[in-house]
């Protein structure tokens, strides 16, 4: 089964100001902007194997971080920025309909820096369910509780994207429930297109600039995707974090979607079970609950911990971000500037030691 890993990380200047990535963008194929200015994606291509996929990862992030060490800039590894002035996106159409449809909730999707990973499709239908299953594993790459300063929740990013940016439009950026087949995910889709459209022209959009811009496929922003490149189904739960934490965690993932294809997989009661041949999941309504506590407590969280072991994860290896930064009532911009400039340096010694250790 290919893999292959998206993460985005916050540019900035050795003070430690958010700022643009500029070249760092024009560094391969599988560089590019984000939609707002301070971040920056990369992207791996698709690999057969997690040794391939960890190789890529790294030889993609010294490049990039020889690059960035010309251009003076840093790269951050936290779901946000913790505290800072006004972020502006880029200019587009698309952009512009979304604030114009979501209104002024849009804007804290601006401040969200995440993970996805993408898994080739292969009996998509348990595939889906099974993502949806591991959603409370976001706490395992929890980077920042904060957002401008404050204390929102463990995971502050998970937070703003659900409660905040798609409160009032929760089947666009929420956790969708299971399906039975593949017909009704797709169905899904098309209801949802059919309702952002009617709100764009409501609001004064043309319906056929919404039909440029957007179709059924991407009009949501939804933790779990299926994406017709590779094609894949895509996890996009997790915060934005450390190579070796999200190589660690792209790997346990890993070994439950590629026991999929030779299990059965079971809906049933409070627990997750992964058995020689049936991989059992709980309910939906179970999954959110635990997903809640994750995005809030994450994996202090005895019930969330438990969960996420009964599913293979080894919660111990993981030292969350959040963990370490947690704490602080306030954070000011100063602090917040000293602690992204701390965690970008964290993010060079990672690579190194991914290096070294390879």
């Amino acid at each position: 089964m290919k893999k292959a890993i998206e993460v985005e990380y916050w540019v900035i200047n050795s003070d430690g100001g958010l700022t643009t990535p500029e070249e760092l963008t024009d560094v391969s194929e599988y560089t590019e902007k984000e939609f707002v200015k301070p971040l920056f994606e990369l992207k791996t291509p698709p690999c057969e194997t997690m040794a391939d996929l960890r190789a890529t990862f790294i030889d993609q992030l010294d490049e990039i971080l020889a690059r960035a060490d010309e251009l003076d800039k840093l790269l951050v590894p936290l779901g946000t920025p913790i505290n800072c002035e006004e972020i502006e996106r880029l200019s587009s159409e698309r952009g512009r309909i979304q604030k114009r449809v979501i209104g002024t909730e849009f804007d804290y999707a601006s401040y969200c820096a995440g993970t996805h990973i993408h898994f080739e499709q292969q009996n998509v239908v348990d595939q889906l369910n099974t993502l949806i299953a591991l959603d409370p594993a976001l706490a395992l790459l929890n980077s920042s509780p904060y957002f401008q300063g404050t204390d929102v929740a463990n995971s502050a990013r998970a937070y703003l994207y659900r409660k905040k940016c798609y409160e009032d439009y929760p089947k666009h950026g929420q956790l969708w429930d299971y399906v039975e087949t593949v017909g009704e995910w797709e169905t899904r889709l098309q209801h949802r297109f059919e309702e952002f459209k009617a709100a764009a022209i409501e609001a004064g959009v043309d319906g056929d600039d919404v039909d440029a811009n957007f179709s059924p496929n991407t009009v949501v922003w939804t933790p779990v995707r299926l994406r017709k490149e590779m094609p894949t189904v895509e996890w996009r739960s997790p915060d934005a974090s450390l190579p070796s934490q999200i190589l660690r965690l792209t790997r346990e993932a890993n070994a439950v979607m590629e026991q999929i294809p030779n299990s059965v997989v079971r809906i049933d009661g409070d627990e997750a079970e992964i058995g020689q041949d049936t991989i059992t999941i709980p309910t939906f309504d179970v999954v959110c609950d635990y997903a809640e506590e994750a995005i809030h407590e994450g994996i202090e969280s005895e019930t969330v911990s438990g969960y996420l072991q009964q599913l293979g994860f080894d919660v111990q290896e993981y030292d969350t971000i959040t963990r370490e930064i947690a704490g602080r009532e306030i954070v000011s911009p100063r602090e917040a500037r000293d602690l992204r400039v701390k965690y970008a340096t964290r993010l060079k010694e990672d690579v190194k030691s991914l290096r070294e250790a390879a």
